[in-house]
């Protein structure tokens, strides 16, 4: 019955004399009238806020893991800071391409990068390729020679470190796609055959156990893992990946960057490492996900007598899947109301034809919820948009960026037409 909590809300939130939501001083009701729902509004001065924060808490390079949110508009904004870019496919690519993203700012990733992929990677001038297999190191070795290129390259090893998290996004235990085994020997041998080729160059060593991370010790255990592979080729780069973990519920805290900051160099300093080397994180949730709110409207409630009540809304699992996918929890509320009691337990569903098509199992709102209500859900910058989908042939919505200057689409929302334009006819 609480109210939302405050923290789950964007930089720029607050609300008006009435109570009603405002982001920079526009107000929700503006915004649904000009672009409509579903909606997406990003606070891009919260986006830079968290950047800030982040390159600022340790001396360490940070790279933006785009696959949490991805647009020509944000990487504009972004590559004017000082961070990295972290892509994983060729659309990624070529996404940072037509932001002109400075190539020697990427790193590339990925568990199957095409020699397709691995072409264009080495064209745009990419700063780092993370090499995922024996299969990979062989296709850029003979992508690298057909050029007269030598390649910079980090490992991706697998250290063995279960994260406490869900089993979808844990990378880093053995039994995973992703990288090298450090103790089957298959890092050490990935690295000793990089370093004997002349057309690639050993840089680093990457790592990454996961996403929504609370548990600081499984970073701890993530860095001890490295520790053989750190002192026997002494990395110039030593690539930690991202995983810290971001609030969605009330009741949540996010974690805290100085002390993530904190325990992965301290970690590195109790090693002694007699070398020098560049510290990378990537974290792609923990910069986007709170700037971040979904906006819906109410289509249909249907109260099923001593079981529950069901709130349709104009979206779904299209442009939300992690609860689908993940089980994930959100809260909503009333953008018209944000400090009142939220009295009543809903299931907030979209209008897929799925009946997992849940949003919210349970979603507690203002009893007096009704159709036409514009309901919000906070935290939902990262894995949204980007997960996305025309399922139903549902039109994925336009997205919006809101900053201290005022609002502007960033991404337009699909059209019908735009729904079939790769059909033949």
């Amino acid at each position: 019955m609480n109210p939302l909590s405050p923290h789950l809300l964007p930089l720029g939130a607050s609300t008006d004399d009435e109570g009603k939501l405002t982001l920079h001083g526009v107000s929700f009701e503006e915004l649904v009238e000009v672009y409509g729902t579903p909606l997406f509004v990003y606070d891009t001065d919260d986006i830079v806020d968290k950047v800030t924060h982040l390159t600022r808490v340790a001396n360490w390079k940070v790279a933006y893991a785009s696959k949490a949110f991805l647009s020509v508009a944000l990487l504009r904004l972004l590559k004017s800071y000082d961070i990295l870019l972290d892509v994983a496919s060729g659309g990624e690519l070529a996404v940072a391409k037509a932001a002109d993203f400075p190539g020697d700012r990427l790193i590339f990733h990925g568990n199957n990068k095409s020699r397709r992929e691995l072409e264009e990677a080495v064209a745009y001038g990419v700063g780092l390729i993370v090499l995922d297999s024996f299969n990979e190191v062989e296709r850029l070795r003979q992508i690298a020679k057909r050029e007269g290129k030598v390649v910079p390259v980090l490992v991706r090893v697998t250290p063995g470190v279960e994260a406490h998290t869900h089993e979808y996004i844990m990378t880093g235990q053995e039994d995973s796609k992703f990288g090298f085994s450090v103790s089957s020997g298959a890092a050490k041998k990935a690295i000793e055959t990089i370093m004997g080729d002349e057309a690639l160059e050993f840089m680093g060593i990457h790592a990454h156990i996961g996403s929504q991370i609370f548990l600081l010790e499984s970073f701890r255990k993530e860095v001890e893992a490295l520790a053989p592979l750190l002192h026997a080729y002494r990395p110039r780069i030593i690539n930690l990946g991202g995983g810290i973990g971001v609030a969605y519920l009330n009741y949540e805290e996010s974690g805290d960057f100085a002390i993530w900051a904190k325990t992965l160099t301290a970690t590195l300093d109790e090693l002694t490492l007699d070398f020098d080397y560049e510290v990378i994180v990537e974290p792609g949730r923990a910069i986007v996900a709170s700037s971040a709110l979904t906006f819906y409207t109410v289509g249909t409630v249907k109260e099923v007598e001593g079981v529950r009540t069901y709130l349709a809304v104009d979206g779904g699992m299209s442009d939300n899947p992690r609860p689908v996918i993940y089980d994930s929890g959100y809260e909503a509320f009333l953008p018209r109301a944000v400090g009142a009691d939220r009295d009543k337990n809903f299931r907030i569903v979209g209008k897929h034809c799925e009946s997992g098509d849940v949003i919210i199992k349970d979603a507690f709102l203002p009893s007096e919820t009704s159709v036409g209500d514009v309901v919000a859900t906070p935290v939902t910058g990262a894995y949204g948009y980007s997960m996305a989908s025309n399922y139903n042939r549902v039109p994925r919505p336009p997205v919006v960026f809101v900053d201290s200057s005022g609002h502007r689409l960033a991404i337009r929302g699909e059209t019908y037409d735009d729904l079939l334009r790769l059909e033949l006819f």
